[in-house]
């Protein structure tokens, strides 16, 4: 992430929320469906876990378990997952309707075509199947528009290796690849996560997107596009689906939803929410690692 959007970011803060159109249709029934209440808040509730991979931000404010807790509630803070995997779960105080649409809201910091900086996140949802209150049910990855595309590579895993220290994170995957995620002279800390429960290593698995970075023609400045629609601090581009130049932030049909197998399921309602870093690039010297940023996320059908 390129120092300067931090800067650039509060230009997008001062966006609103844009209202799209939503049926109105009565609150199904359903067992195990939270109702929206008086008191229910659109805002997310309550982050159920935060597991940032290797990154530049990653052990400062904006890459901490403290820091994730700062997303509750509204959508000016912003969280940091670090490279491919790193992931935050997150829920609401009711649950999420599947109606007409666009269900979810989420928020994050990309900057405009043309020195676009993407830093693309898979979005997967969860529905309290067993009535616990705890996101430990299956989960269902949101099909983007690269989903089925021959460049995605679906159960990808990585491990990151802490080199102990201000030194580059190396890593190896099922692949047969390995790399480092890189330091920079803007962040002189260790990069993998001092509050990891293994401070040996650190593993993560999902779905891998195709790097998309660059430099700009004619110019020696980097950028990284985004897809058309489907994937949380992205640049969305589809006028349906994730026009993200007006709404300033990126949206999401509860109906993409397919399971493990690519089999698309329907769900009524969700309640868990978790995003991830879909990415896998070492950016360069000034920008760093591509690493997903949320600053929250927002349900749509209470608008």
């Amino acid at each position: 992430m390129r120092i300067t959007r931090i800067i650039i970011l509060t230009g997008l803060l001062a966006g609103v929320l844009v209202s799209c159109s939503k049926d109105d249709g009565d609150q199904p029934g359903g067992a195990g469906i939270r109702p929206i209440t008086d008191s229910s808040s659109p805002y997310i509730s309550v982050v159920y876990d935060y597991q940032p991979a290797p990154g530049q931000f990653v052990n400062e404010s904006i890459g901490t378990p403290a820091g994730a807790q700062k997303i509750i509630g509204g959508t000016s803070e912003l969280l940091h997952l670090g490279a491919f995997g790193g992931y935050v779960v997150f829920g609401f105080d009711h649950s999420i309707l599947n109606k007409s649409g666009a269900d979810l809201a989420i928020y994050g910091n990309p900057v405009k075509p043309p020195v676009e900086l993407s830093e693309p996140g898979i979005v997967m949802v969860s529905k309290d199947e067993n009535r616990n209150g705890k996101p430990d049910d299956t989960w269902y990855e949101l099909a983007g528009s690269e989903y089925r595309a021959a460049t995605t590579i679906r159960h990808y895993k990585v491990t990151y290796f802490n080199p102990g220290g201000v030194k580059d994170v190396p890593w190896k995957d099922n692949q047969g690849r390995s790399g480092a995620v890189l330091i920079n002279t803007f962040h002189n800390h260790s990069y993998y996560p001092l509050f990891a429960a293994n401070q040996d290593s650190i593993s993560f698995e999902g779905t891998l997107l195709k790097s998309t970075s660059g430099v700009l023609p004619g110019t020696d400045t980097y950028v990284n596009t985004g897809f058309a629609w489907g994937y949380a601090d992205n640049w969305g581009t589809d006028p349906v689906k994730d026009p993200y130049a007006t709404n300033l932030y990126n949206s999401f049909d509860l109906s993409w939803a397919v399971n493990s197998n690519g089999e698309a399921v329907s769900l009524s309602a969700i309640d868990f929410v978790k995003v991830y870093t879909g990415q896998q690039d070492k950016g360069d010297a000034a920008v760093g690692e591509t690493s997903t940023e949320i600053r929250g996320a927002v349900d749509l059908n209470m608008k």
